[in-house]
Protein backbone atom coordinates (compact mmCIF):
# COMPACT_ATOMS: atom_id res chain seq x y z
CA UNK A 1 0.00 0.00 0.00
CA UNK A 2 1.51 3.41 -0.47
CA UNK A 3 2.04 5.49 1.90
CA UNK A 4 0.10 8.91 2.51
CA UNK A 5 2.42 12.12 2.27
CA UNK A 6 2.18 13.43 5.39
CA UNK A 7 0.02 16.80 5.28
CA UNK A 8 2.63 19.75 6.38
CA UNK A 9 0.59 22.87 7.79
CA UNK A 10 1.13 26.14 5.85
CA UNK A 11 1.74 27.50 9.35
CA UNK A 12 4.42 24.73 10.48
CA UNK A 13 7.34 27.14 10.70
CA UNK A 14 5.48 29.15 13.13
CA UNK A 15 4.28 26.25 15.34
CA UNK A 16 7.76 25.03 15.46
CA UNK A 17 8.50 28.40 17.02
CA UNK A 18 5.78 28.95 19.07
CA UNK A 19 6.58 25.02 20.74
CA UNK A 20 10.19 26.53 21.71
CA UNK A 21 8.83 29.94 22.93
CA UNK A 22 6.70 28.15 25.26
CA UNK A 23 9.98 26.49 27.12
CA UNK A 24 11.69 30.10 26.68
CA UNK A 25 8.88 32.57 27.51
CA UNK A 26 5.78 32.80 29.54
CA UNK A 27 3.19 31.53 27.20
CA UNK A 28 5.67 31.46 24.48
CA UNK A 29 5.23 35.76 23.87
CA UNK A 30 6.39 39.44 24.74
CA UNK A 31 3.43 40.58 25.03
CA UNK A 32 -0.19 38.62 25.60
CA UNK A 33 -2.14 40.03 22.96
CA UNK A 34 0.81 38.28 20.16
CA UNK A 35 -0.28 34.96 21.93
CA UNK A 36 -3.65 34.76 19.40
CA UNK A 37 -5.57 32.96 22.48
CA UNK A 38 -8.61 34.61 22.32
CA UNK A 39 -9.36 33.53 18.58
CA UNK A 40 -8.00 29.89 18.81
CA UNK A 41 -4.85 30.36 16.67
CA UNK A 42 -1.43 29.66 17.27
CA UNK A 43 0.71 32.89 16.82
CA UNK A 44 2.51 33.94 13.65
CA UNK A 45 6.16 34.39 13.38
CA UNK A 46 6.56 37.63 11.50
CA UNK A 47 9.84 37.82 9.10
CA UNK A 48 9.32 40.92 7.91
CA UNK A 49 7.53 43.22 6.61
CA UNK A 50 7.06 46.22 3.42
CA UNK A 51 4.41 48.72 2.75
CA UNK A 52 1.09 47.81 3.56
CA UNK A 53 2.57 43.51 3.60
CA UNK A 54 3.93 41.64 6.23
CA UNK A 55 5.86 38.03 5.43
CA UNK A 56 5.69 35.36 7.96
CA UNK A 57 8.38 32.72 8.53
CA UNK A 58 6.46 29.91 6.58
CA UNK A 59 6.32 32.81 3.36
CA UNK A 60 2.51 33.68 3.92
CA UNK A 61 1.79 37.14 3.10
CA UNK A 62 -0.54 39.49 4.58
CA UNK A 63 -2.12 43.32 4.26
CA UNK A 64 -1.31 44.12 7.76
CA UNK A 65 -3.77 46.12 9.57
CA UNK A 66 -1.93 45.40 13.30
CA UNK A 67 0.70 47.99 11.85
CA UNK A 68 2.73 47.14 15.33
CA UNK A 69 -0.67 48.74 16.77
CA UNK A 70 -0.17 52.23 15.25
CA UNK A 71 3.10 53.00 15.39
CA UNK A 72 3.52 52.66 11.67
CA UNK A 73 1.84 55.04 10.22
CA UNK A 74 3.73 55.91 7.50
CA UNK A 75 3.64 51.73 6.70
CA UNK A 76 6.56 49.02 7.21
CA UNK A 77 10.08 49.96 6.44
CA UNK A 78 9.49 53.64 4.76
CA UNK A 79 13.03 54.49 3.35
CA UNK A 80 13.17 57.93 5.01
CA UNK A 81 12.91 56.21 8.12
CA UNK A 82 15.19 53.33 7.55
CA UNK A 83 17.73 55.56 6.03
CA UNK A 84 17.86 58.31 9.14
CA UNK A 85 18.12 54.99 11.74
CA UNK A 86 20.78 53.86 9.66
CA UNK A 87 22.77 57.13 9.66
CA UNK A 88 22.16 57.25 13.63
CA UNK A 89 23.29 53.71 14.37
CA UNK A 90 26.44 54.48 12.24
CA UNK A 91 27.19 57.24 14.41
CA UNK A 92 26.16 55.73 17.74
CA UNK A 93 23.20 53.95 19.76
CA UNK A 94 23.35 55.58 23.15
CA UNK A 95 25.35 57.69 24.87
CA UNK A 96 23.62 58.33 28.30
CA UNK A 97 24.16 62.35 27.46
CA UNK A 98 21.95 64.45 25.98
CA UNK A 99 21.79 64.57 22.10
CA UNK A 100 20.59 67.15 19.74
CA UNK A 101 17.48 64.93 18.43
CA UNK A 102 16.31 64.87 21.75
CA UNK A 103 16.08 69.17 21.38
CA UNK A 104 14.67 68.44 17.78
CA UNK A 105 11.74 65.98 17.92
CA UNK A 106 10.74 67.66 21.13
CA UNK A 107 10.31 71.15 19.29
CA UNK A 108 8.74 69.30 16.58
CA UNK A 109 6.06 67.60 19.49
CA UNK A 110 5.59 71.26 21.44
CA UNK A 111 4.92 73.54 18.12
CA UNK A 112 2.12 70.70 16.96
CA UNK A 113 0.73 70.05 20.23
CA UNK A 114 -0.20 72.90 21.90
CA UNK A 115 -0.60 71.93 25.18
CA UNK A 116 2.53 70.64 25.36
CA UNK A 117 4.63 73.34 26.86
CA UNK A 118 7.22 71.01 28.25
CA UNK A 119 8.15 67.32 27.09
CA UNK A 120 9.65 64.48 29.06
CA UNK A 121 11.15 61.33 26.93
CA UNK A 122 10.45 57.91 28.20
CA UNK A 123 11.16 54.29 26.35
CA UNK A 124 7.08 53.46 26.87
CA UNK A 125 3.92 54.34 26.85
CA UNK A 126 2.87 52.50 30.38
CA UNK A 127 6.58 54.64 31.61
CA UNK A 128 4.88 57.90 30.52
CA UNK A 129 1.23 57.23 32.27
CA UNK A 130 3.04 55.83 35.28
CA UNK A 131 5.07 59.22 34.93
CA UNK A 132 2.26 61.99 34.60
CA UNK A 133 0.42 60.48 37.51
CA UNK A 134 3.24 60.51 39.94
CA UNK A 135 4.15 64.13 38.66
CA UNK A 136 -0.48 64.81 39.24
CA UNK A 137 0.43 63.55 42.48
CA UNK A 138 3.24 65.22 43.22
CA UNK A 139 1.32 69.04 41.61
CA UNK A 140 -1.49 68.72 43.63
CA UNK A 141 -0.57 66.93 46.75
CA UNK A 142 -3.40 64.56 46.06
CA UNK A 143 -3.94 61.01 45.89
CA UNK A 144 -7.06 59.90 43.67
CA UNK A 145 -6.99 58.83 40.08
CA UNK A 146 -10.20 58.32 38.02
CA UNK A 147 -9.78 55.94 34.97
CA UNK A 148 -12.10 54.63 32.82
CA UNK A 149 -13.74 51.12 32.74
CA UNK A 150 -11.71 49.07 30.41
CA UNK A 151 -9.50 51.90 29.97
CA UNK A 152 -5.70 50.57 29.21
CA UNK A 153 -3.20 52.47 30.41
CA UNK A 154 -0.35 50.14 30.41
CA UNK A 155 0.82 48.03 33.13
CA UNK A 156 0.72 50.25 35.71
CA UNK A 157 -0.17 48.87 38.69
CA UNK A 158 -2.74 51.96 39.80
CA UNK A 159 -4.46 51.67 36.52
CA UNK A 160 -4.29 47.66 36.02
CA UNK A 161 -8.03 47.59 37.34
CA UNK A 162 -10.70 46.97 34.55
CA UNK A 163 -8.68 47.15 32.05
CA UNK A 164 -9.27 47.00 28.12
CA UNK A 165 -6.63 45.12 25.30
CA UNK A 166 -5.12 42.49 27.02
CA UNK A 167 -6.43 42.12 30.43
CA UNK A 168 -10.08 42.24 28.81
CA UNK A 169 -9.17 39.62 26.35
CA UNK A 170 -7.15 37.14 28.83
CA UNK A 171 -10.23 37.29 31.35
CA UNK A 172 -7.82 39.48 34.12
CA UNK A 173 -9.16 42.32 34.40
CA UNK A 174 -6.96 42.99 37.46
CA UNK A 175 -4.03 41.13 38.06
CA UNK A 176 -2.26 39.25 40.58
CA UNK A 177 0.67 40.89 42.63
CA UNK A 178 -0.61 44.56 42.87
CA UNK A 179 -1.57 45.05 46.65
CA UNK A 180 -5.15 46.24 47.75
CA UNK A 181 -3.52 49.40 48.81
CA UNK A 182 -2.17 50.55 46.02
CA UNK A 183 -5.54 50.37 44.04
CA UNK A 184 -7.82 51.97 46.21
CA UNK A 185 -6.73 54.62 45.62
CA UNK A 186 -8.50 54.55 41.73
CA UNK A 187 -11.82 55.40 40.71
CA UNK A 188 -13.28 53.44 37.89
CA UNK A 189 -16.02 55.21 36.36
CA UNK A 190 -17.75 54.22 33.39
CA UNK A 191 -16.61 56.39 29.74
CA UNK A 192 -19.36 58.77 27.96
CA UNK A 193 -21.15 58.66 31.20
CA UNK A 194 -21.03 62.13 32.49
CA UNK A 195 -23.07 61.84 35.43
CA UNK A 196 -20.79 58.71 36.77
CA UNK A 197 -18.04 61.45 36.36
CA UNK A 198 -19.80 64.44 38.38
CA UNK A 199 -20.41 61.60 41.40
CA UNK A 200 -17.25 60.95 41.88
CA UNK A 201 -16.23 64.37 42.48
CA UNK A 202 -19.33 65.44 44.29
CA UNK A 203 -17.81 62.40 46.75
CA UNK A 204 -14.26 62.77 46.37
CA UNK A 205 -13.78 66.08 44.80
CA UNK A 206 -11.03 67.69 47.13
CA UNK A 207 -9.01 64.47 47.26
CA UNK A 208 -9.22 63.59 43.68
CA UNK A 209 -5.88 64.37 41.24
CA UNK A 210 -6.54 63.55 38.42
CA UNK A 211 -8.79 62.02 35.83
CA UNK A 212 -6.86 60.01 33.09
CA UNK A 213 -8.52 58.93 29.77
CA UNK A 214 -7.99 58.05 26.43
CA UNK A 215 -9.76 60.82 24.78
CA UNK A 216 -10.70 58.10 22.07
CA UNK A 217 -10.80 54.91 23.38
CA UNK A 218 -8.90 52.46 21.50
CA UNK A 219 -8.24 49.45 24.00
CA UNK A 220 -11.72 48.42 24.13
CA UNK A 221 -11.65 48.73 20.28
CA UNK A 222 -12.70 52.33 18.90
CA UNK A 223 -15.18 54.12 21.02
CA UNK A 224 -15.50 57.57 20.26
CA UNK A 225 -16.34 60.67 23.13
CA UNK A 226 -19.85 61.34 23.07
CA UNK A 227 -20.84 65.14 22.35
CA UNK A 228 -20.28 67.21 25.68
CA UNK A 229 -18.38 64.73 27.53
CA UNK A 230 -14.80 65.48 27.00
CA UNK A 231 -15.88 69.58 27.87
CA UNK A 232 -17.46 68.12 31.09
CA UNK A 233 -14.07 66.46 32.44
CA UNK A 234 -12.77 69.12 32.00
CA UNK A 235 -14.81 71.44 33.73
CA UNK A 236 -14.91 69.16 36.79
CA UNK A 237 -11.19 69.10 36.83
CA UNK A 238 -11.36 72.93 36.56
CA UNK A 239 -13.79 73.42 39.35
CA UNK A 240 -12.15 70.87 41.58
CA UNK A 241 -8.51 71.99 41.09
CA UNK A 242 -7.32 68.35 39.57
CA UNK A 243 -5.85 67.65 36.84
CA UNK A 244 -7.10 66.08 33.49
CA UNK A 245 -4.42 64.01 31.48
CA UNK A 246 -4.89 62.69 28.16
CA UNK A 247 -3.43 59.11 27.41
CA UNK A 248 -2.71 59.58 23.76
CA UNK A 249 0.09 56.93 23.12
CA UNK A 250 -2.27 55.75 20.65
CA UNK A 251 -4.47 58.66 18.98
CA UNK A 252 -1.35 60.87 19.34
CA UNK A 253 -0.43 62.10 15.80
CA UNK A 254 -2.80 59.21 14.15
CA UNK A 255 -6.12 60.87 14.03
CA UNK A 256 -5.37 64.18 13.62
CA UNK A 257 -2.06 66.13 13.04
CA UNK A 258 -2.42 67.39 16.92
CA UNK A 259 -3.61 64.59 18.39
CA UNK A 260 -7.34 64.25 19.01
CA UNK A 261 -6.93 67.07 21.84
CA UNK A 262 -6.89 68.95 18.87
CA UNK A 263 -10.06 66.98 17.05
CA UNK A 264 -12.32 67.25 20.09
CA UNK A 265 -10.58 70.92 20.82
CA UNK A 266 -10.00 70.10 24.80
CA UNK A 267 -6.76 71.47 26.02
CA UNK A 268 -5.49 68.65 28.77
CA UNK A 269 -3.09 69.71 31.55
CA UNK A 270 -0.68 66.43 30.98
CA UNK A 271 -0.78 64.63 27.72
CA UNK A 272 1.09 60.64 27.39
CA UNK A 273 2.42 59.87 24.25
CA UNK A 274 4.30 57.00 22.51
CA UNK A 275 3.83 54.87 19.28
CA UNK A 276 4.10 57.19 16.26
CA UNK A 277 6.74 59.72 17.68
CA UNK A 278 9.22 57.17 17.65
CA UNK A 279 8.26 55.90 14.00
CA UNK A 280 8.41 52.15 14.77
CA UNK A 281 11.04 52.60 17.54
CA UNK A 282 10.26 52.17 21.54
CA UNK A 283 9.50 55.54 22.93
CA UNK A 284 7.43 57.46 25.16
CA UNK A 285 6.39 60.58 26.01
CA UNK A 286 4.27 62.77 28.44
CA UNK A 287 4.19 66.55 28.49
CA UNK A 288 2.07 69.13 29.57
CA UNK A 289 1.89 72.73 31.00
CA UNK A 290 5.15 74.12 31.72
CA UNK A 291 4.38 74.92 35.48
CA UNK A 292 3.46 70.97 36.25
CA UNK A 293 6.70 70.04 34.14
CA UNK A 294 8.54 72.22 36.23
CA UNK A 295 8.05 69.65 38.79
CA UNK A 296 10.00 66.74 37.24
CA UNK A 297 13.54 66.19 38.35
CA UNK A 298 16.00 67.60 37.59
CA UNK A 299 14.38 71.04 37.35
CA UNK A 300 12.24 70.25 40.16
CA UNK A 301 11.10 67.40 43.20
CA UNK A 302 9.23 64.78 41.40
CA UNK A 303 11.56 61.84 40.24
CA UNK A 304 11.83 60.26 36.89
CA UNK A 305 14.56 58.90 35.30
CA UNK A 306 15.34 56.10 32.89
CA UNK A 307 19.16 55.28 30.70
CA UNK A 308 17.56 54.90 27.17
CA UNK A 309 14.62 57.60 27.86
CA UNK A 310 15.08 60.11 24.37
CA UNK A 311 17.54 57.54 22.97
CA UNK A 312 18.57 59.06 19.56
CA UNK A 313 17.64 56.00 17.39
CA UNK A 314 14.06 56.38 18.64
CA UNK A 315 14.55 60.38 18.38
CA UNK A 316 15.70 60.43 14.47
CA UNK A 317 12.88 57.74 13.52
CA UNK A 318 10.09 59.87 14.88
CA UNK A 319 11.77 62.79 13.95
CA UNK A 320 11.50 62.14 10.62
CA UNK A 321 8.30 60.56 10.89
CA UNK A 322 6.58 63.61 12.31
CA UNK A 323 8.85 65.67 9.27
CA UNK A 324 6.41 63.42 6.37
CA UNK A 325 3.16 63.71 8.23
CA UNK A 326 3.41 67.32 8.06
CA UNK A 327 2.38 66.84 4.62
CA UNK A 328 -1.25 66.90 5.78
CA UNK A 329 -2.44 64.99 2.17
CA UNK A 330 -1.26 62.56 3.78
CA UNK A 331 -3.73 62.55 6.63
CA UNK A 332 -6.71 63.67 3.88
CA UNK A 333 -5.24 60.03 2.02
CA UNK A 334 -5.46 57.84 5.59
CA UNK A 335 -9.11 59.38 5.77
CA UNK A 336 -10.33 58.72 2.76
CA UNK A 337 -8.89 55.12 2.54
CA UNK A 338 -10.27 54.42 6.20
CA UNK A 339 -13.92 55.50 5.19
CA UNK A 340 -13.81 53.46 1.83
CA UNK A 341 -12.75 50.38 4.60
CA UNK A 342 -15.33 51.47 6.70
CA UNK A 343 -18.25 51.75 4.26
CA UNK A 344 -17.01 48.54 2.62
CA UNK A 345 -17.25 46.35 6.02
CA UNK A 346 -20.52 47.73 6.96
CA UNK A 347 -21.47 46.68 3.25
CA UNK A 348 -20.04 43.39 3.97
CA UNK A 349 -21.84 43.18 7.30
CA UNK A 350 -25.18 43.73 5.47
CA UNK A 351 -24.43 41.67 1.78
CA UNK A 352 -23.67 38.65 4.62
CA UNK A 353 -26.88 39.93 7.40
CA UNK A 354 -24.07 39.76 10.31
CA UNK A 355 -24.53 42.26 12.94
CA UNK A 356 -21.40 44.40 13.23
CA UNK A 357 -21.23 47.72 14.54
CA UNK A 358 -17.88 49.53 12.58
CA UNK A 359 -16.75 52.34 14.64
CA UNK A 360 -13.86 55.04 13.54
CA UNK A 361 -11.58 57.86 14.23
CA UNK A 362 -9.15 58.62 11.61
CA UNK A 363 -7.67 55.90 10.74
CA UNK A 364 -8.05 53.74 13.39
CA UNK A 365 -11.41 51.54 13.85
CA UNK A 366 -12.93 48.37 14.56
CA UNK A 367 -15.64 46.03 13.39
CA UNK A 368 -17.86 45.13 16.39
CA UNK A 369 -19.73 41.97 16.29
CA UNK A 370 -21.93 43.48 19.26
CA UNK A 371 -25.81 42.60 19.67
CA UNK A 372 -27.85 43.39 16.41
CA UNK A 373 -25.21 45.79 15.44
CA UNK A 374 -25.55 48.43 17.80
CA UNK A 375 -22.92 50.84 19.01
CA UNK A 376 -20.30 50.62 21.49
CA UNK A 377 -20.43 53.55 24.01
CA UNK A 378 -18.27 52.04 26.55
CA UNK A 379 -16.54 49.05 28.21
CA UNK A 380 -20.22 47.76 28.99
CA UNK A 381 -20.97 47.79 25.55
CA UNK A 382 -17.67 46.33 24.31
CA UNK A 383 -18.30 43.22 26.74
CA UNK A 384 -21.69 42.23 24.89
CA UNK A 385 -19.86 41.33 21.78
CA UNK A 386 -19.66 38.03 20.59
CA UNK A 387 -16.00 36.59 20.66
CA UNK A 388 -16.57 33.65 18.88
CA UNK A 389 -17.92 35.25 16.07
CA UNK A 390 -15.10 38.01 16.15
CA UNK A 391 -12.19 34.29 16.47
CA UNK A 392 -14.43 33.26 13.28
CA UNK A 393 -13.78 36.33 11.15
CA UNK A 394 -10.31 36.64 12.21
CA UNK A 395 -9.55 33.43 11.07
CA UNK A 396 -11.16 33.45 7.87
CA UNK A 397 -8.82 36.32 7.07
CA UNK A 398 -5.31 35.55 8.18
CA UNK A 399 -5.99 32.21 6.30
CA UNK A 400 -6.87 34.28 3.26
CA UNK A 401 -3.94 36.86 3.32
CA UNK A 402 -5.15 39.60 6.08
CA UNK A 403 -3.68 40.36 9.52
CA UNK A 404 -5.87 41.92 11.82
CA UNK A 405 -5.35 42.44 15.61
CA UNK A 406 -6.17 39.00 17.24
CA UNK A 407 -8.97 40.55 19.39
CA UNK A 408 -12.30 41.82 19.66
CA UNK A 409 -11.09 44.57 21.78
CA UNK A 410 -8.29 46.08 19.52
CA UNK A 411 -8.09 49.07 17.10
CA UNK A 412 -7.10 48.22 13.24
CA UNK A 413 -4.65 50.66 11.55
CA UNK A 414 -4.53 52.08 8.19
CA UNK A 415 -1.53 53.45 6.84
CA UNK A 416 0.29 55.64 4.01
CA UNK A 417 1.63 52.53 2.25
CA UNK A 418 -1.92 50.78 2.06
CA UNK A 419 -3.43 51.04 -1.89
CA UNK A 420 -7.01 51.14 -2.93
CA UNK A 421 -6.32 47.74 -4.26
CA UNK A 422 -5.56 46.48 -0.79
CA UNK A 423 -8.70 47.75 0.83
CA UNK A 424 -10.79 46.11 -1.95
CA UNK A 425 -9.48 43.54 -1.36
CA UNK A 426 -9.78 43.54 2.49
CA UNK A 427 -13.79 44.29 1.45
CA UNK A 428 -14.41 41.19 -0.50
CA UNK A 429 -12.55 38.70 1.68
CA UNK A 430 -14.36 40.68 4.73
CA UNK A 431 -17.56 39.75 3.42
CA UNK A 432 -16.22 36.00 2.63
CA UNK A 433 -15.32 36.25 6.37
CA UNK A 434 -18.99 37.64 7.56
CA UNK A 435 -20.82 34.93 5.92
CA UNK A 436 -19.02 32.19 7.48
CA UNK A 437 -19.82 33.76 10.87
CA UNK A 438 -23.61 34.05 9.79
CA UNK A 439 -23.61 30.26 8.82
CA UNK A 440 -22.20 28.94 12.10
Amino acid sequence: MKKKTPVVSRYAKSQTLFTKARDLMPGGVSSPVRSFKSVGRDPLFIQSGEGSMVLDVDGNSYIDYVMSYGPLILGHCHPAVQAAVAKQISHGSSFGCCSASEVELAGMICQAMPAVEMIRFVNSGTEAVMSALRLARGFTGRKLIVKMAGGYHGHVDALLVQAGSGATTHGHPSSPGIPENVTANTLVIPFNDLPAAQAAFAKFGPQIAAIITEPVMGNIGVVLPQGGYLEGLRTLCDAAGALLIFDEVMTGFRVHPSGAQALHCIKPDLTCLGKIIGGGLPVGAYGGRRDIMNLVSPAGPVYQAGTLSGNPLAMQAGITTLRLLQDLDIYQRLDVLAKQLEDGLRQSAKAAQCAVSVQRCGSMFTPFFSPDGAPVHNYADALLCDQAAFSKFFQVLLDEGVLIPPSQFEAWFVSAAHSENDIEKTIALAEKAMRAVAEK
